[in-house]
């Protein structure tokens, strides 16, 4: 308890760093409220043969757009300041969050929801770039792994409110979308425009022009992060179909059995702020083995018990997956790139978001078995580490994160 204490004294700009965590969760509520959601909406339009298909389509319709628009929310914040974006974009997201409380269509909603997008892109972006702004690589890591701590109990608030406020009325869902509005306040409180005090040279180019934006960099952490995404999301869409693989096909029974495995994402939160004093290379290559290992184990497995061990591995790989991927992603762009260099991550995170069910269900067809999916995915995700493992170690002269 002391050692907690500790680290919260040690942390600088609270209100700014609580009012980032909460505005960074605000694109989670998207995918996390809708879930459960999802049977209450497909019941309301019984009448209209599409529902099936399109209330599910709902959950992932904002993850579209931000995969289109996040680059240019970064060209914004770059030419045009964090502060004021971020204020518009909280704001919108409130207005766009809530529109289906006042719409009558599925049609209607699902544009609500491509418009929501367009927030959330330009929420997440300024969010990733302020944490880099306002932090030395120190802060950087403390915030994100307290916010990485708080995560999964955001999330199971927002799951019980949710299934309250859909027992109240059809569209009940949308209301907690109006948490937008008190985090918008404290911004507009706390929130300060962050100024550029020293120059930060992250080029691997040393002898490129400061003035000019990193290409080469966007184009490694892009493409990097788009693959861990892709390999992230294989669980979090497809678990419930692995399961059932091993005979485990009622969704209670499924809850069950990934409950205990699901807290160990605090366990990879945890080995991130252990590892965040090692070089990147190392940081990334034991993501990638861990994550690779908790898939290929899941993909060998004969029963649910073994299955749900390989997702205590798969899940700590998890909790690893964002602070690990943002502090490398931050590190390669200083301050008058980073907007733009953020808005690639968010970018190529949720373009995986899209994509990795068709992967999957690709490997699915070409094995035979979700299980098989998963053991293709996993090996992947093994060999990619090992190499980029046996590059760290390889790399003696490669600095690791100074603090």
């Amino acid at each position: 308890m002391t050692s907690l204490r500790n680290y919260w004294r040690e942390l600088p700009l609270k209100p700014q760093g609580i009012i980032i965590i909460l505005a960074g969760f605000l694109p989670m509520i998207v995918i996390v409220a809708m879930g459960p959601a999802v049977p209450t909406l497909i019941a309301h339009f019984a009448s209209d043969p599409n529902a099936r298909a399109q209330v599910p389509a709902l959950i992932g319709a904002p993850g579209l757009t931000m995969a289109i628009l996040a680059p240019f929310s970064g060209l914004l914040i770059d030419r045009f300041g964090r502060r004021q974006l971020l204020l518009a974009a909280t704001a919108s997201y409130a207005i766009f969050g809530t529109a289906p409380l006042f719409l009558d269509t599925l049609d209607q909603i699902y544009a609500s929801r491509l418009l929501l997008g367009i927030s959330e892109a330009g929420i997440l972006t300024v969010v990733n770039t302020l944490i880099a702004d306002y932090w030395d690589a120190k802060g950087r890591k403390n915030w994100l792994f307290l916010q990485s701590l708080v995560g999964p109990l955001f999330g199971a608030v927002v799951g019980l409110s949710v299934g309250i406020a859909s027992t109240l009325q059809w569209n009940g869902v949308f209301f907690i979308y109006l948490a937008a509005l008190p985090i918008w306040a404290a911004m507009f409180v706390w929130l300060f425009e962050p100024k550029k005090t020293k120059v930060e040279v992250v080029s691997d180019d040393r002898s490129a022009p400061l003035a000019a934006f990193p290409w080469w960099n966007a184009a490694v952490t892009g493409f990097v992060t788009f693959f861990s995404a892709m390999l992230y999301y294989v669980f979090i869409i497809n678990g419930a179909l692995v399961f059932a693989e091993v005979g485990v096909t009622e969704p209670d029974q499924y809850a069950q059995m990934i409950f205990v495995p699901q807290i160990c994402f605090l366990g990879g939160a945890v080995l991130f702020r252990v590892l965040a004093d090692r070089s990147y290379p190392f940081q990334l290559g034991v993501f990638f083995a861990l994550l690779g290992a908790g898939l290929g184990a899941i993909g060998l497995a004969e029963s649910p018990n073994a299955m749900a061990a390989g997702v205590v591995i798969q899940q700590i790989a998890a909790g690893m997956a964002v602070p690990t991927l943002l502090i490398w992603t931050q590190s390669k762009f200083e301050f008058n790139h980073r907007g733009r260099g953020m808005g690639i991550w968010t970018a190529a995170f949720f373009l995986a978001q899209s994509q990795s069910p068709r992967l999957v269900h690709v490997l699915d067809q070409v094995t035979g078995s979700m299980k098989g999916a998963f053991l293709a995915a996993g090996s992947v995700g093994i060999m990619v580490g090992g190499v980029t493992l046996v590059i760290a170690f390889a790399s003696r002269k490669a600095r690791p994160i100074v603090t």
